[in-house]
């Protein structure tokens, strides 16, 4: 080959991926996290250095509890709604008095109630109500709700109770709260959960740039939010609007998603930060953050009727099933989604958080469905 042909980039092409395949090993990677706590929890990730689980995360572990449902649905396999099960029954034991979720993993030295494990949380509790019927679960999702409008200011934002894990206290990413409480008012039918709801995205949306982009958005570095926060954001902003039929709340939501929709990367990764012009601030991908905007670009597809959206969620799951290790002989790595990529990078290094399996479990049975 001469040096010219050497110095010419190499044409690039799609990866093969299989979906299917890659789906049931993050499943089979995560009931693999919580076997590993011995609790009925979810270890929060793997730590490749150490090759160490972490203790039990109650704020994931929540809302695993509804993919494994769907999972357990999707794939004809029941081992999967018994494990959930397994887990709600097993939030409700370790819930505060208060009817708060406590902060950080099991292991964690501090006992507080945070709002965002509460809301985390919540959603378990009532899609495994919903499949049970269990009067615990639905006393348990009641007193989280009541607990979380309780401790609301009134102009929506929650200030208190904020996580000590975290850098912020006040937080717009909070809108995945506020979509807790507008599930809690569809199947608890109790609207105040709604009204509690619709006041804390109005509230956010104050926090929003003309061109999409939210203050007060991340766990570290408001001024480059994580993709990871971005989404938790708007999917927020998105389903309370659907299920308030508000219209605002919608457009929002889609204005932010076009905006990141922008930033997307040939190989369908997103940058792991963005700044407030939606310019990529950080060289690696949060895995997580694919996912999820990936769901959320499905969703939109969904409920307007328009597949435009469709592509980038296509290629956002086509990357991160490409980093997917499906024949690592270590069970704490096969299967699993990595915080960042490369492995290295500045979200979750060197490890494997829950998450990041559970929202691509989301995001490809969405993909499965659709095709």
């Amino acid at each position: 080959m001469n040096v010219v042909a050497r110095l010419l980039p190499r044409p690039w092409t799609r990866p093969v991926v299989d979906a299917q395949a890659g789906l049931q090993a993050a499943a089979e990677w995560l009931a693999r996290a919580q076997d590993a706590t011995g609790s009925g929890g979810v270890s929060a990730y793997y730590d490749a250095t150490k090759r160490q689980w972490a203790g039990a995360y109650p704020e994931t572990t929540g809302y695993i509890i509804p993919t494994f449902l769907r999972y357990a649905q999707f794939s004809g396999q029941p081992e999967y709604r018994e494990r959930a099960i397994r887990m709600a029954e097993w939030e409700t034991a370790i819930q505060l008095p208060e009817g708060g979720v406590r902060a950080g993993t099991m292991d964690a030295t501090q006992v507080v109630p945070t709002i965002f494990n509460t809301g985390q949380v919540l959603f378990g509790w009532l899609s495994a109500w919903q499949q049970t019927q269990d009067a615990r679960l639905h006393d348990s999702a009641m007193r989280a709700a009541d607990w979380l409008v309780a401790a609301q200011d009134p102009d929506g934002a929650w200030r208190r109770h904020a996580s000590p894990f975290a850098a912020h206290g006040v937080n717009t990413y909070n809108t995945r709260v506020a979509f807790a409480l507008a599930r809690a008012s569809q199947v608890l039918q109790e609207p105040r959960y709604l009204d509690a709801a619709v006041r804390n995205v109005q509230w956010a949306l104050a926090q929003m740039h003309p061109n999409g982009w939210l203050e007060n958005n991340d766990l570290e570095d408001n001024e480059r939010p994580l993709t990871h926060t971005i989404a938790y954001a708007t999917r927020g902003m998105l389903e309370v609007g659907l299920i308030a039929a508000n219209h605002t709340f919608v457009d929002a939501a889609a204005r932010v998603a076009q905006a990141v929709a922008r930033t997307q990367r040939r190989d369908g990764a997103l940058p792991g930060r963005l700044d407030s012009a939606w310019r990529a601030a950080s060289r690696w991908t949060c895995v997580t953050g694919n996912a999820q905007m990936a769901i959320i670009w499905q969703r939109l597809a969904r409920e307007t009727g328009e597949r435009s959206w469709l592509p980038a969620a296509e290629d956002a799951n086509r990357f991160n099933l490409s980093i997917q290790n499906l024949a690592a002989a270590d069970g704490g790595v096969r299967g699993a989604l990595p915080g960042s990529h490369p492995r290295s990078g500045g979200y979750m290094r060197n490890r494997y958080p829950n998450w990041a399996a559970k929202f691509c479990m989301d995001a490809l049975m969405l993909q499965l469905e659709v095709g």
